[in-house]
């Protein structure tokens, strides 16, 4: 019998605590908001709308890059990714795939004594929430969510046990927590 061993690499992404999103001046908190009512034109693409990226949130990203070992890149910007998803009102997301703001560092987590690497770390902004209604068999969208900072941590595929995997996301969320920059 052939014996498979798993090789693991995550992109985990981590909702930014700051009071205003990604690129607009829109309240970041939308869990007790009423639906759509934490919205702008930059918030939903309209034409015109000019987006202004949230110096708190890069600031968070390096904060964490560093606490992480990362290479803080000097020229960094932001990218429309292209696609369509009833949650995404511009038919992009304004994200930094080609231009991290921070690369090759590393976790040591603390009860296995394993190093993992990380690949990359960039923001980008969350989508809308999808609501769906089995009675009606319908869907609605709240948007409030869209444009929300998010921090994407990607790591090397160097993971090949389940229980890393899992302590490494513990470990990473105490570091998020720990630095202020998350709830998670």
């Amino acid at each position: 019998m052939t014996t498979f061993t798993p090789i693991i690499g995550l992109e985990t992404h981590i909702e930014l605590t700051t009071k205003t999103k990604m690129f607009c001046r829109c309240p970041a908190e939308y869990f007790n908001a009423q639906p759509n009512t934490s919205v702008c034109p930059v918030c939903l693409g309209l034409p015109g709308a000019m987006p202004i990226a949230n110096a708190r949130a890069i600031e968070w990203t390096i904060k964490l890059g560093i606490a992480l070992d990362c290479t803080i890149t000097m020229r960094s910007y932001f990218e429309r990714k292209h696609y369509f998803y009833p949650d995404l009102p511009k038919g992009y997301q304004i994200s930094q795939y080609q231009s991290p703001l921070c690369e090759n560092g590393s976790l040591t987590l603390p009860n296995s004594n394993i190093t993992i690497p990380i690949r990359r770390i960039h923001l980008e902004e969350d989508t809308g929430k999808l609501l769906h209604d089995n009675n009606t068999h319908s869907s609605l969208i709240d948007f409030n969510r869209s444009g929300v900072p998010l921090v994407e941590v990607v790591t090397e595929p160097a993971i090949s046990d389940s229980r890393i995997a899992v302590e490494y996301l513990q470990t990473l969320q105490k570091y998020v927590q720990y630095l202020g920059i998350s709830d998670a």
